[in-house]
């Protein structure tokens, strides 16, 4: 991803009680099936050339998003938009079956960079049913992920979007109802989402193994660490980025005297600093670090130039490419590396 134009030393240097440091996670940013899907669109740009059209936003970021838009890629809503004939990716948050068998109607050469951990939900959702189960979904009404799962099976999931909506769930057999969940979510609403319903359906079964995707938790683990010494916490990531809202509420709820979202360092108000020693910064999984060096040349500018990196896990999990792309343009194997968080 291109580093983003702009004026450094926009903040101001202001003095405060103490050494004013930054506190920097880690794990942060990018997670394998995030970059796994950027390169898949950029791939596909070298392979077949412009435009590449792409179902939703490939991944839930603005600086991604525009900058493949202006290398080719043409994001739109829905299937029918697609001119028949074209190429379309769909994104990693997945598609149900009626969006897939859509795009094969239009004659439309599909390229799937659907996330593989969201894909073992879809599995499961497809196997649960098959066994007449009824799959309580946990995840956010309208989020792509949520509408691709639901669309495997879709009479037998029933949406459950927070704790407290626990109390109107109903089920028809309490001894066959089984939970799932996007895989973006806060890590522990959903365990209390989870404990209410097994309070209220003793029988809830579990799926096979955790559906909260190890990214999300693991930016979460690490924010936690950082929050707790933060008198400020900066969360690079888009608005409509589940995983990035969370962590500005996790850093909350773990700590932190104040913490916002921003897309671009730019946002960054100076007011935010005033009487702040300790700045905790971290990324969503969508987030290229590039967007976070920026954040970081603004902050040392004003002063935070000491970087502390709080390390709570390591992550070298690599997705494979979709098969269409796994050859570069001479026909070759390819050989580019996936899943690096600092991919530049």
């Amino acid at each position: 991803m291109p580093r983003i134009p702009g004026t450094r030393n926009r903040l101001k240097d202001n003095p405060v009680t103490g050494a004013k440091r930054v506190l920097l996670a880690a794990p942060r940013g990018y997670c394998a099936g995030v970059d796994r899907a950027v390169v898949a669109v950029e791939k596909a740009l070298e392979h077949y050339g412009a435009p590449v059209y792409v179902r939703k936003q490939i991944v839930h970021n603005v600086h991604v998003v525009t900058t493949l838009e202006k290398r080719g890629a043409i994001f739109v809503e829905e299937i029918d938009e697609v001119p028949e004939g074209s190429h379309v990716v769909f994104s990693a948050h997945g598609v149900s079956p009626a969006v897939v068998q859509g795009a094969s109607d239009r004659g439309l050469l599909a390229i799937d960079a659907t996330c593989p951990l969201v894909t073992k939900v879809h599995r499961e959702a497809v196997r649960f049913a098959r066994d007449d189960f009824e799959i309580l979904l946990i995840g956010h009404e309208g989020h792509e992920e949520v509408e691709g799962t639901a669309g495997e099976a879709p009479e037998h999931i029933t949406l459950v979007g927070s704790p407290d909506a626990v109390a109107d769930i109903e089920v028809k057999d309490p001894d066959k109802v089984v939970w799932l969940s996007q895989t973006t979510l806060s890590v522990d609403e959903t365990m209390e989402t989870v404990r209410r319903l097994r309070e209220k359906f003793p029988n809830l079964q579990d799926p096979p193994s955790d559906d909260i995707c190890y990214a999300t938790q693991n930016r979460q683990v690490a924010i936690k660490k950082v929050a707790q010494d933060a008198d400020l916490v900066i969360v690079v990531g888009s608005a409509n980025s589940s995983n990035s809202v969370r962590l500005v509420e996790v850093a909350l709820e773990y700590g932190a005297k104040a913490a916002y979202r921003v897309d671009y360092a730019h946002e960054v108000k100076q007011e935010w600093l005033d009487g702040v020693q300790t700045v905790g910064v971290t990324s969503g999984a969508s987030v290229p670090e590039v967007l976070v060096q920026e954040l970081l040349d603004d902050l040392a500018g004003a002063g935070y130039g000491d970087i502390e990196t709080v390390q709570t896990a390591e992550e070298d999990l690599v997705f494979s490419l979709p098969k269409e792309l796994r050859r570069d343009t001479a026909g070759k194997k390819d050989t580019r590396a996936l899943g690096g968080r600092h991919r530049g």
